[in-house]
C-alpha cells in the first residue's frame, strides 16, 4: 500500500510538471510548445515572445500552483485538527479576516504590493482565529461546533467591514480593490514569488513533522489527550499556520474560495490524508487543479481575464452540492 501511495504521488508530480509547462502555452499571445520549452532554456528565437513567457507567465503559473498547494493544505489542516469534512480557510473566517486587513491597508495607505500587504492580511487573519479560538475556548464540549459557528459568523461579520470600507473609499481605488478581492494571479512577479513559497514551503514542513499528532487528532480529543498531545496549544499552532499561509495568499492572489474544501475530499479517494504522501499529494492536486483554473481565466473571454474566485466559486459551489447530497444519502 505504501508503495502504491508514493507511486501515485510520483504520477502526480510528474503530471503537475507537465501542467506548468502545457499552461505557459496559453494566453493572449498563444505560443507552441517548442518556444516555450526555448524560452525556458533562454534559447527563444523571438524576444518578444520570450518576454512574455519568461517574465510573465512563468511567475504567474508558479504563483498559480503555490496557490492552489497553500490551500489546499490549509483546508486539509483544517478538516482534520476540527474534525469536521466541511471546513476551509473561508468558512472559519480566515480569508474574510485577511481581506479585511490589506483592505485597511491599501484604503489607509495607498499600497497595493509588498510585504506589507502580507503583514496586515496576516494581522486579520490572526486576529480572527484569535477570536475564534477565544470564543469556542469557553465551550469544553462542544468546541468543534462552537468554532465552526463562530467562524461562519465572523466571516459574515469582516466582509461587512470590507464592504463598508469599499464604500467609503476613493471610487478610482474602488475599481482596483474590487477585482483584487475577486483573485487574480496577474500581479505575479519573480522579486515577490519567494514570500509565497517560502511560507508555504515552511509550513507546510512543520506540518509534516506534526503529522502523527494530527493522526491522533482524527480520533478525537479525549483520545489524543491520552496520547499525550496537548489538544489545545497543538490546535492553536495548526491554526496559526493555516491563518499563515491563507494570509501571504489572500495577500497576493485576493480572495480565492473553495479550494481547501475540494481538493482534500478529492485526494481522500485515493491516498489516506494522515500519510506523508498523502499531505503531498493534497499539495500538489491543489497545484495542479489552480494552474488550470487560471489557464481557464485566460482563454474562457476573449482578450480579458475572468477572475479567479468566480471560476473556483462556481465549481466549489456545485462540488459542495454534490457533497451534501451524497452524505445525506448515505446516512
Amino acid at each position: 500500500m505504501q508503495k502504491n501511495n508514493y507511486a501515485a504521488v510520483i504520477v502526480t508530480l510528474f503530471f503537475g510538471f507537465t501542467s506548468i509547462f502545457i499552461a505557459l502555452s496559453f494566453g493572449a499571445a498563444p505560443s507552441k510548445f517548442i518556444d516555450v520549452y526555448h524560452s525556458l532554456i533562454g534559447q527563444g528565437h523571438d524576444p518578444f515572445i520570450e518576454r512574455i513567457i519568461w517574465q510573465l507567465r512563468t511567475p504567474r503559473t508558479l504563483l498559480a500552483f503555490l496557490a492552489g498547494s497553500g490551500l489546499a493544505i490549509a483546508g486539509l489542516i483544517l478538516q482534520t485538527v476540527t474534525r469536521n469534512p466541511l471546513a476551509d480557510p473561508y468558512l472559519f473566517g480566515i480569508s474574510s479576516g485577511a481581506s479585511f486587513g490589506v483592505v485597511c491597508f491599501m484604503t489607509i495607505t495607498g499600497i497595493s504590493a509588498g510585504i506589507s500587504m502580507s503583514a496586515a492580511a496576516f494581522v486579520g487573519s490572526l486576529f480572527t482565529m484569535l477570536l475564534l479560538v477565544f470564543i469556542a475556548g469557553r465551550a469544553s464540549r462542544g468546541q468543534v461546533e462552537t468554532m465552526l459557528l463562530a467562524g461562519v459568523a465572523l466571516s459574515f461579520l469582516f466582509s461587512a467591514f470590507t464592504s463598508l470600507l469599499l464604500y467609503f473609499s476613493d471610487p478610482q481605488a474602488i475599481t482596483a480593490i474590487l477585482f483584487w478581492t475577486l483573485g487574480s494571479f496577474a500581479r505575479a512577479q519573480w522579486a515577490t514569488l519567494w514570500l509565497p513559497a517560502l511560507v508555504i514551503l515552511s509550513c507546510t514542513a512543520i506540518i509534516m513533522g506534526f503529522r502523527r499528532q494530527l493522526n491522533a487528532m482524527l480520533l478525537g480529543d479525549e483520545s489524543a489527550v491520552t496520547l499525550g498531545i496537548p489538544v489545545q496549544r497543538f490546535r492553536l499552532l495548526m491554526l496559526i499556520l493555516s491563518s499563515l499561509i491563507t494570509a501571504v495568499l489572500v495577500a497576493m492572489c485576493g480572495g480565492i474560495g473553495f479550494v481547501g474544501l475540494m481538493i482534500p475530499h478529492i485526494v481522500r479517494f485515493f491516498v489516506s490524508q494522515g500519510t506523508p504522501s498523502g499531505l503531498m499529494m493534497t499539495a500538489l492536486a491543489g497545484g495542479i487543479f489552480m494552474v488550470w483554473v487560471d489557464v481557464l481565466s485566460r482563454i474562457l473571454l476573449t482578450n480579458q481575464e475572468l477572475p479567479i474566485g468566480v471560476i473556483t466559486s462556481a465549481i466549489g459551489s456545485i462540488f459542495f452540492l454534490s457533497l451534501l447530497y451524497f452524505r445525506k444519502r448515505e446516512s
